[in-house]
């Protein structure tokens, strides 16, 4: 029988009730999930949002559709990642450009890369590396800062305030070269005038100037990373040329809107970290040039404290480049 005081109690919780997430009345995820990418479909961002998405299904037992809002740098699409519904149905594709190297270059976000997004996991780390053209006397980093010193030595990067341009920057502070940088529009742009010569060199992805290795016309001459890359381990990294404690790598990890729910969050967590040990997966990561991300990244702790060393990295760098945000 429905009293008075049933009917009372039942009519005071009703918007509170409304309010909780769709989350607390269902077993999340009840519905596909979309992951925006903000960049064009082929590049590295879309590689590994497919690869974790594809995974990531296995577990969640829902679709993650992958989204494409490109525009701005990667601007555009982290804004509106970071402004949807906190409920676990939006994720970010996140990667150095909108959240560790945007801030320091565009005047105008419309987002806080630090505050707007809750960390869900590592995904994948892009060693950057040194590489030349064929005739270029030097054939080791030592010998190519010394020829800095006295030749000119351009370098090209995938554009003015890229994550290669910053590595860059730090590299001639780290080592007193006197590098020239030529900004490209994109990584791929600069292979062309690498192979044909025009430019000394590029700081790229090592997945980038991976393919073009071994046919004779350039040689990479040092990796940014803690240890030798699998994929050309005979090419000693910049730390054992003498840069010290110094690495750099294009990143990828899987984002959310800052309010997401923890118990949400934990359940993206897992589902990644598992996805990210499969074999498979590993190995497709491995043949792009990749390296693995260590245990500890691919947890939404790990991550976050990463995205925070980069952006204090990329500040500095941004200083020794002459950046200001425009």
């Amino acid at each position: 029988m429905l009293t008075r005081r049933t009917l009372l109690t039942t009519l005071a919780a009703a918007p509170f009730a409304s309010a909780l997430p769709r989350a607390a009345f269902a077993a999340y995820p009840d519905k596909p999930i979309r992951l925006i990418v903000p960049f064009a479909a082929g590049g590295n961002a879309d590689f590994v949002a497919r690869l974790c998405a594809e995974g990531m299904k296995e577990t969640l037992g829902q679709p993650i559709v992958v989204e494409y809002r490109t525009g701005a740098g990667g601007s555009l699409g982290a804004d509106m990642a970071a402004h949807s519904p906190p409920d676990g149905y939006t994720l970010f594709t996140g990667s150095n450009g909108p959240l560790t190297v945007n801030p320091f270059v565009q005047a105008k976000l419309g987002y806080d890369p630090l505050k707007d997004f809750v960390a869900i996991g590592l995904a994948n780390l892009a060693p950057h590396c040194l590489v030349v053209h064929e005739a270029v006397a030097a054939k080791d980093l030592p010998e190519l800062i010394a020829l800095s010193k006295v030749k000119s030595v351009n370098v090209g990067t995938s554009g003015a305030g890229s994550a290669t341009h910053m590595t860059l920057a730090r590299f001639n502070a780290a080592t007193a070269a006197n590098i020239t940088h030529v900004p490209y529009r994109g990584g791929g742009a600069l292979i062309p005038d690498l192979l044909s010569g025009a430019i000394t060199g590029a700081m790229t992805e090592l997945s980038t100037a991976l393919p073009h290795v071994g046919g004779g016309r350039v040689r990479v001459l040092g990796v940014a990373w803690s240890k030798r890359s699998p994929q050309m381990a005979d090419v000693p990294t910049m730390i054992e040329q003498g840069v010290k404690d110094f690495t750099a790598a294009s990143y990828v990890g899987i984002l959310a809107p800052a309010a997401t729910p923890a118990e949400i969050v934990k359940t993206l967590e897992a589902a990644l970290i598992k996805a990210l040990n499969g074999k498979d997966l590993q190995q497709k990561m491995l043949n792009s040039g990749a390296e693995l991300v260590p245990d500890d990244l691919m947890t939404a702790q790990g991550f976050a404290a990463y995205i925070k060393k980069e952006y204090d990295l990329t500040r500095e760098a941004a200083k020794l480049a002459g950046l200001t945000p425009t």
